[in-house]
Parts: structure tokens; sequence; C-alpha cells
């Protein structure tokens, strides 16, 4: 490289995948986080799942409130996942992100983590909704009430896991579950607060934008298939 040009940021691949079944993606990330290890490009999956709690590493007991049973019975998946934090859920009308990324050395995951929460109160402020950090819980705030929920997880530097951006959920599945643990807090949505209901895909377009930004990435999009080889897993277009 000549003296004083500046390197260019490097690419940060995404791609919008629809509605995908939480098993399916999570192999899928695993053989991105691979594939990143050995040389490969950060990548970024957007999606939605089918209705689906996941529990965290420190998730408790008591953190379920639907037995095992009645998630059966209301067609919810239930996972035990090796991301930090407690249990989440997921489902339609939610954005999901995983981002596989490189973080360099030294890295930081906090700082990683408050990067992610830029990024989504960037994109939600273009959506009419003035997010903020909590002092206390890793997210995104509105108030006292959740808007985004984020569990990672970081190996060799790289990232794995990612965020639940709430647009047009169903706020109810909440209630089968303690969110992250927090009793004392609720939990909300862009058309809670807006009124408006927004396309996901769309919204994941401007969220990838400012997660580039954020973390110095060039953009670029391909295909589903290029992420999430056939055959794709996937139930629907979000």
């Amino acid at each position: 490289m000549e003296p004083g040009v500046a390197a260019a940021p490097p690419p940060l691949v995404a791609s919008w995948l629809g509605r995908v079944a939480y098993d399916v993606a999570w192999d899928r990330q695993r053989e991105l986080f691979e594939r990143r290890c050995h040389g490969g490009v950060d990548t970024l999956m957007l999606l939605e799942h089918p209705p689906t709690y996941t529990k965290g590493r420190r998730t408790r007991p008591e953190d379920m409130v639907l037995p095992p049973e009645e998630c059966a019975r209301r067609g919810i998946a239930v996972y035990d996942v090796d991301r930090g934090g407690r249990v989440t859920y997921h489902g339609p009308g939610q954005l999901v992100g995983y981002p596989i990324m490189a973080l360099g050395e030294p890295y930081d995951v906090v700082g990683y983590l408050r990067g992610l929460e830029e990024a989504l109160i960037r994109t939600v402020a273009d959506l009419g909704v003035r997010a903020h950090r909590d002092p206390e819980h890793t997210g995104v705030w509105v108030g006292t009430d959740k808007l985004a929920a984020i569990g990672v997880k970081v190996t060799r530097g790289v990232t794995m896991h990612g965020f639940a951006l709430n647009v047009t959920t169903d706020l109810g599945m909440f209630g089968g579950i303690v969110p992250c643990g927090i009793a004392d807090r609720g939990v909300t949505s862009i058309l809670a607060q807006t009124g408006s209901a927004h396309a996901l895909d769309a919204v994941a377009r401007l969220c990838a934008g400012y997660l580039a930004e954020v973390f110095d990435r060039s953009l670029s999009w391909e295909r589903p298939e290029a992420l999430l080889p056939a055959p794709p897993g996937a139930v629907g277009a979000g």
C-alpha cells in the first residue's frame, strides 16, 4: 500500500434469509464461523424465526413460565444455546441478526455489545423510535421496556449469535418466559411505539447499513443461497 493511502474497510457480506427454523440457522452460523476462522469474510445473517424460546448459558429454571409440554402443544420450539444471557423469545415479526465477524486482536467483547446497541439505536431512530441503552442491562430500551435483546458468543475473536429487534412481534409470546431473566421490566416493539408496521426486509437493510457503519465495514449483499445453501430450511418469507 502506498504511504498515506488509507486501507479499505473489510467487507461485510449480508443476506436477508426470510423465515428460517432456529436449528437450521444455528447450524449455518457454526459453518460460517469456521469459514471465518480460516480466512473467510465477515457475514451477516438477517432473518426471522418461527416461534422459539432460546435459553442462554445463564438461564435459570424459573425463567421458563410455560412447561415443556405446553410449549410443544403451542408449537413453540425450545433450545438450550451457547450464547451469553438467559432466556428470550424469537418469532414472526422480529428481526434477528447474526453477525459472524472477526473483531481483531485484542478484541473487546463489551465494546462489541455497545456497537450492536448503537447500530440498533440508529436503526429505530430512523423509524421514529427514540431508544437508549440501560446502564444495568444489555440491549436497547424505550423507557423500562426492552425493544431489542442482545446475546453473543465470541470465540477466537470471531462472533456468533447476535440481536433480536421487535418490529411487529406478538409481545404476548414473551409471557411464556421471564425475558432475559428480568422480571420487573416489560417488552415493546416498533409497532407498539409508533403504530407503523414496517416490513422486516426493509428494516434488515436499514440495520445492516448501520452495522457496517458502526463496525467500519464495507457492506455488500448476497442472495440467500450464498449464506444458507440448499436445502435452505426456510418456511416462508418475512
